[in-house]
């Protein structure tokens, strides 16, 4: 008799290099569902710009299994045994996921279903590399980004090869399904209608961008991925995220390439995702704890006029602006734009990271928990292999150095389009003849400064320097 299984899609919707779906599909008669877990933990839930791209995603994916893919929303520790009851399911798989709470309810769930006699499989098909099984000789997982790559990662097993798309998949006839809308993902106002015209949701947009970026970007991916004007970034995160790629995918895509330094560092940007996700393993309070604790008595400011002026994009600082209205429009942010954002709201500010992290987690399509917290423990300076706190990343040098051109700036803030290049990072420092030439009145048709970079850079040391063990 052929058994009947289910496979618990994730944060991996696709089809090809799916070891769960793979699995299943060798295994027996398939049975596919999501489940829109609201039982775990509020600050886990995805914000609103992952939701939006969440449900389009899994539009994308139920199309690709001939719409068969069955939805639910709440608990999977009690609505996965009602689907084994009721379909006769022998086999349960799934792709590991690897946040916190999503590890403690899995062994729960897979407890549970061992229990009751079912075969539980459970997949990699996130990583390159399991967290667990890269440490240090002693034992120990790293904390510096370098040896955890080159010692750990690359001295360890190559990334498996992608697995190819499984065909003639015998599906389980499924009575019950609810309709995607029903869980809940779109919002009522459609706000996000703008934000979806920048991108292609699914595997095969995930596909289609991944190979735009081997064919035109990654031959000038180390040195042009600075400069956020240009097209020489892969723009995938959003993808990885939602697992409609996977890193072994852009792994062997890259490496296909006669060797050469962009394709190496392109892989390092990918270790970097796993460093991110190895910290989260070993440190699960990662988004909210500081990895550094002398940080834990920093003088963070409670000013939350400055706050909604950098959420807003209303700073006077242009390429800060820029940035965080790029982020507003089409929810990502280049990353070089995103060191200078944080950096400017931690250290010229002087907000708290975890102010940055949920306004990322917020508006960001690649919102990933371990990338998400791990990049702001970076830039603020209390995390593993952090840019010391000292290191200040000052907005206009950073502007003129990697926007000169002032493409970028002019995109995102068009009421100071009109400035010449000479003071369009800088405003301020504009002539008055200048300024009304270009129809700019600073304080009224754009901001002027909310700080002055100079001094709040002298008290961020000072405040720095209080945390000093």
């Amino acid at each position: 008799m052929t058994s009947n299984v289910i496979v618990w899609f994730r944060n991996d919707l696709r089809l090809s290099d799916n070891p769960a779906l793979v699995k299943a599909v060798h295994t027996g008669n398939v049975l596919p569902i999501y489940i829109y877990d609201d039982a775990n933990p509020k600050e886990a839930q995805p914000g609103s710009a992952s939701r939006v791209w969440l449900h389009h995603s899994l539009k994308s994916l139920n199309k690709s299994l001939d719409n068969r893919l069955a939805f639910f929303k709440g608990d999977p520790l009690d609505l996965i045994p009602k689907l084994v009851a009721q379909y006769q399911i022998s086999h349960v798989f799934w792709n590991r996921q690897y946040e916190p709470w999503a590890i403690a309810r899995d062994k729960l769930v897979k407890k549970c279903l061992k229990e009751s006699k079912l075969n539980v499989e459970s997949h990699n098909g996130s990583l390159l590399w399991e967290p667990w099984n890269i440490n240090k000789a002693d034992g120990t997982p790293y904390r510096v980004f370098t040896p955890f790559y080159l010692k750990g990662c690359l001295s360890s097993t190559e990334p498996r090869k992608p697995i190819p798309e499984p065909k003639n998949i015998k599906y389980i006839e499924h009575q019950e399904r609810n309709a995607l809308d029903e869980i809940g993902l779109l919002p009522q106002t459609p706000w996000h209608k703008s934000l979806l015209s920048h991108w292609k949701i699914g595997e095969k947009g995930a596909q289609k961008r991944l190979q735009n970026f081997i064919d035109n970007g990654i031959s000038r991916y180390k040195e042009g991925r600075n400069f956020p004007s240009k097209p020489y970034v892969s723009y995938i995160s959003p993808h990885l995220h939602f697992g409609e790629i996977s890193p072994n995918q852009a792994w062997h895509k890259a490496r296909d390439l006669p060797a050469d330094s962009n394709v190496d560092h392109f892989c390092s940007e990918l270790g970097w995702r796993e460093f991110s996700h190895n910290l989260l393993f070993h440190n699960p309070e990662l988004p909210k704890k500081n990895l550094q604790t002398k940080f834990d008595n920093f003088p963070w400011s409670t000013n939350r006029k400055l706050l909604k002026a950098w959420q807003r994009g209303l700073t006077g600082v242009p390429f800060v602006d820029a940035g965080m209205r790029q982020l507003w429009t089409t929810g990502t942010m280049h990353n070089r734009v995103r060191m200078v954002v944080g950096s400017f709201l931690v250290k010229n500010l002087l907000l708290d990271w975890r102010h940055g992290e949920r306004w990322f987690w917020d508006c960001l399509f690649d919102a990933d928990l371990a990338n998400n917290s791990a990049g702001w423990q970076w830039v603020a300076g209390c995390g593993a292999d952090a840019a010391p706190y000292f290191r200040i990343f000052n907005p206009v040098t950073q502007g003129q150095k990697f926007d000169g051109a002032g493409t970028f700036i002019r995109q995102y803030i068009p009421e100071i389009s009109n400035l010449p290049d000479k003071y369009l990072c800088n405003p301020w420092e504009a002539p008055n003849d200048i300024l009304n030439e270009a129809n700019i009145e600073l304080g009224v048709t754009y901001p002027k400064p909310i700080i002055d970079l100079s001094s709040s850079r002298s008290l961020a040391l000072e405040a720095f320097a209080s945390t000093k063990e």
